[in-house]
């Protein structure tokens, strides 16, 4: 009998946040040089970062490909390419099928965002049927501030509450939401499209820390991966603000990288092969 071939291993990828505060064309060619496989576009207030054209050189000048579009759903892009919610979505499809990207990164809903909550199941499985881009919804966490909680997300914080065809894991905000991380792998189950690879303490604050630095099950969540012939991308998002030179941010990107693709290889046989 022949030996099954082995599975290609996920993609990984740099999100454009984890160079901030330097700007979008700089995480391409940090990825470029460290060799990541793509990146991820956070569409926020750099101007490149909005501009599908200028992604598309940026690109191609340095021979890394647009793997993900993360949609402009965080408090500072309130106002990035609509105030209109389901247009921000709409754009960031566009902006995914443009640069060739298979996956757009969307939050739940604020829950001040009345309207738009109340049809987000409904419209994103709507837009979902319209392209063969994956809308993946993002597991976020409740917010806290000393003994007080907040539940700043609508339908829920937690989209496996909900039906949704695809989900982006964040294991920051695993730690932050204080989740059981594999549980919530296991409800995600085969609709796990993407995950953002980071660490964490249980703080309140969103850490992003370099896998390995914190408490979450890094390792085995990417062998888990791994193993179960995942055909989606895995993002290092991390938070290098505290970087004292560009050489020190350089240096934390390149151990996120090389922790990930060490745990995404190190999967052990599923049984019977």
């Amino acid at each position: 009998m022949h030996s099954p071939e082995p599975k290609p291993e996920p993609k990984v990828a740099l999100s454009t946040a984890s160079v901030y505060p330097e700007t979008t064309a700089t995480a391409f060619e940090i990825a470029a040089r460290l060799g990541y496989d793509g990146v991820e576009v956070m569409v926020w207030t750099d101007p490149v970062s909005q501009d599908i054209e200028a992604l598309r050189r940026l690109s191609d000048f340095h021979g890394v490909p647009v793997l993900a579009v993360h949609a402009p759903c965080l408090l500072i892009t309130q106002r990035v390419w609509s105030k209109d919610p389901w247009t921000k979505l709409q754009r960031s499809r566009e902006a995914a099928e443009k640069l060739g990207a298979g996956t757009v990164v969307v939050h739940p809903p604020f829950r001040w965002q009345r309207a738009y909550a109340r049809e987000f199941v409904r419209g994103v499985w709507r837009m979902a049927n319209e392209t063969d881009v994956r809308f993946a919804v993002e597991n976020m966490y409740p917010w806290r501030y000393r003994d007080r909680e907040m539940l700043a997300y609508a339908p829920a914080w937690d989209p496996t509450e909900d039906d949704y065809r695809h989900f982006t894991l964040d294991l920051s905000h695993t730690a932050t939401a204080r989740n059981d991380t594999l549980g919530m792998v296991d409800r995600m189950g085969d609709r796990l499209a993407h995950v953002h690879i980071a660490d964490g303490r249980g703080s309140a604050k969103d850490e992003h820390l370099v896998p390995g630095r914190g408490n979450q099950p890094c390792a085995e969540v990417l062998g888990r991966l791994a193993a179960s012939g995942f055909d989606g991308n895995v993002v290092v998002e991390v938070n290098t603000r505290r970087a004292m030179s560009s050489a020190e941010r350089e240096a934390d990107l390149a151990e996120a990288l090389a922790f990930t693709r060490l745990h995404l290889g190190s999967a052990a046989p599923a049984a019977g092969q």
